[in-house]
C-alpha cells in the first residue's frame, strides 16, 4: 500500500505541475511597462480648472510628434481675436513658428483619423524662450459649431512625464484682457 500511496502522490505533484505550469510560464506577459494616463487629476479643484481634448500621434521621447489643441464650440463662449498657448518650462525642446499651424479641424474618433480640414490665415508669434505661444487669427474665430486646433510639429522632449499647457483667449468686443480657455495635459512615455 505504501507503494500504491508513492504512485498516487507522484501522479498528484505531476498534475499539479502540468497544471501550473501554463499560469507560472504567462506571468512574465502580464508585466506591461506601458503606462497610459487614463486619470488626470488636480491639486485644486475649485480653481476653475477647465480640461481641454488634444490628441498626439507619437508620445514617445525624444521622437517626432504632431500635437493638435483643439477648440471646440464649447470651449469658445464668443468670436476669438487672439489665442495665446502658454508651453511648459520644462518642455524642453526645439518649436519653429514655420512648424506651427492654425486650422479648422476634423476631430478623429474610431472610425476616422484627426486631420486639418482648412488652414486659417492667422500671425503665430513664439517667444525667444519657447514658452509662450500668440496666434492672431486675420479674422476673428466665430462662435460656431466648427472645431480648431493648434497643430505643433516638433521632436518630444527628452524627459518623460507629463506637461500641461494652459489656453487663453481675448474675445471680440471685450476688454484687452486675455481669459482663460483650458488645459491640457500631453503625456511624454
Amino acid at each position: 500500500m505504501n507503494k500504491n500511496h508513492k504512485k498516487f502522490s507522484n501522479r498528484n505533484k505531476i498534475l499539479k505541475f502540468l497544471l501550473l505550469s501554463p499560469f507560472l510560464l504567462s506571468i512574465p506577459l502580464f508585466n506591461n511597462t506601458e503606462v497610459r494616463a487614463a486619470l488626470e487629476f488636480q491639486w485644486d479643484q475649485e480653481s476653475g480648472y477647465r480640461k481641454l481634448k488634444w490628441f498626439q500621434k507619437n508620445n514617445l521621447n525624444k521622437a517626432r510628434n504632431t500635437i493638435f489643441f483643439f477648440l471646440r464650440p464649447n470651449d469658445r463662449k464668443e468670436s476669438l481675436l487672439k489665442i495665446t498657448l502658454k508651453i511648459p518650462k520644462t518642455f524642453k525642446t526645439t518649436i519653429k513658428e514655420k512648424k506651427i499651424s492654425f486650422c479648422k479641424v476634423r476631430i478623429g474618433g474610431y472610425e476616422s483619423r484627426t486631420k486639418c480640414i482648412e488652414d486659417i490665415p492667422a500671425d503665430i508669434e513664439l517667444n525667444e524662450d519657447n514658452t509662450s505661444l500668440d496666434i492672431f487669427p486675420y479674422s476673428p474665430i466665430p462662435k460656431n459649431k466648427d472645431s480648431y486646433a493648434i497643430v505643433i510639429k516638433a521632436f518630444n522632449p527628452r524627459r518623460t512625464g507629463l506637461y500641461q499647457f494652459h489656453s487663453y483667449g481675448q474675445y471680440f468686443g471685450k476688454d484687452s484682457i486675455s481669459s482663460y480657455l483650458g488645459s491640457a495635459t500631453i503625456v511624454i512615455d
